[in-house]
């Protein structure tokens, strides 16, 4: 079977999970423990390979892959050693990628076309493109979409901007032939799906949501992009709505309350570095009006627990393109990302894979 050629945009703390797990798990006799899938719509995690990055911190471009994603002020936990990939890291675009919480962190500088992308992409041999770059960049999210429109990529929107969810981009990718998945990644076992299991379970056993809230905190450059609230909003925006999904039952999730109801912040503690640790709160109307309330904390690294979904994604689009499936690969948006335009539960998406692969994953 041919092999999964990933590109990546943003080598952040994502990206360094993401290329340490390949390596990780890659490895032949490997122990899958904390993998979500060892082979996922045919491919194993040995047949991704990466052929493209792009970057706009000067510390970081020019540099080979398997060296950039140890650069400052990355701070993902070191769990693999990366051999020299071949694959270096090429100067993108600027544009809003970053904001002013974090322009005194990097050295920023891009000004790459969409053209001078796709010309990379398509000498490099990219099948599949993954954008990471921060909260906040819808601009620079659209000119890589527009590349891989062009070099004739996959997209795999991991972050909030919208793409997936715009009839634009969608209609884009649909008459283009190539797919389509996001938006904003959702984590392996992240904060998102354990207030969305709880959301459930409070649903499906007749108990009516009062309020709620979920508050993270993190040391990393996402969460430290997060402290301007006009990033931090389009965050908010896709994890209410990874919250509100799931059981399909009339008033189940967050989206059913009044948005006075539901809150979403986001906290930069920089000793935390790449953990993250959540506080969820809910408050409820049990058996004859009677108040239930739920506390949970939770602690998470946060960029490993985001690599196994896009492991999935991304073998998942390549597939995608083999069969000719364009536009947004709904089931896989739902199943993957927070924010995905037609959201459906995690069975209903596994049974619509499961049509179209032929297997159980």
């Amino acid at each position: 079977m041919s092999t999964v050629n990933v590109g990546i945009v943003g080598v952040g703390n994502c990206a360094s999970s993401l290329v340490q797990g390949v390596e990780f798990y890659g490895a032949e006799g490997a122990d899958p423990a904390g993998l979500p899938n060892p082979v996922c719509a045919g491919y194993s995690v040995a047949d991704v390979r990466f052929t493209s990055a792009f970057d706009v911190d000067s510390c970081k471009t020019g540099r080979d892959l398997s060296e950039a994603i140890w650069a400052g002020p990355n701070n993902a936990r070191r769990f693999a050693d990366v051999p020299w990939l071949g694959v270096p890291v090429t100067e993108g675009f600027l544009g809003d990628g970053v904001g002013r919480t974090t322009a005194d962190r990097i050295d920023a500088r891009g000004s790459a076309s969409a053209a001078e992308i796709a010309a990379r992409l398509t000498d490099s041999g990219t099948q599949v493109l993954v954008n990471f770059l921060p909260v906040g960049s819808p601009r620079a999210t659209e000119r890589y979409a527009e590349a891989a429109l062009l070099a004739g990529c996959a997209f795999v929107n991991c972050m909030p901007a919208e793409i997936a969810r715009s009839p634009h981009w969608a209609e884009r990718f649909r008459r283009a032939g190539l797919p389509l998945v996001g938006d904003d990644l959702r984590s392996q076992f992240g904060s998102t799906l354990v207030h969305h299991a709880l959301l459930d379970a409070l649903a499906r056993n007749g108990v009516r949501l009062r309020s709620t809230y979920q508050l993270n905190n993190g040391g990393n450059m996402d969460f430290l992009a997060m402290q301007d609230p006009e990033r931090l909003r389009s965050k908010q925006q896709t994890k209410a709505q990874g919250m509100a999904g799931g059981s399909g039952a009339e008033g189940s999730g967050a989206g059913a309350l009044p948005a006075a109801a539901v809150h979403v912040g986001a906290e930069y503690i920089p000793f935390l570095e790449d953990r993250k640790v959540a506080f969820i709160r809910l408050e409820a109307a049990a058996f004859g009006g009677t108040p239930l309330e739920i506390e949970l904390r939770m602690t998470v690294d946060d960029s490993p627990s985001a690599a196994g979904n896009v492991l999935d994604a991304v073998r998942y689009a390549k597939f995608a393109l083999e069969q000719g499936i364009s536009g947004v690969f709904d089931p896989v948006s739902a199943l993957l990302m927070k924010a995905a335009p037609r959201p459906m539960t995690g069975d209903a998406a596994l049974a619509e894979l499961h049509a179209l692969t032929g297997g159980p994953v």
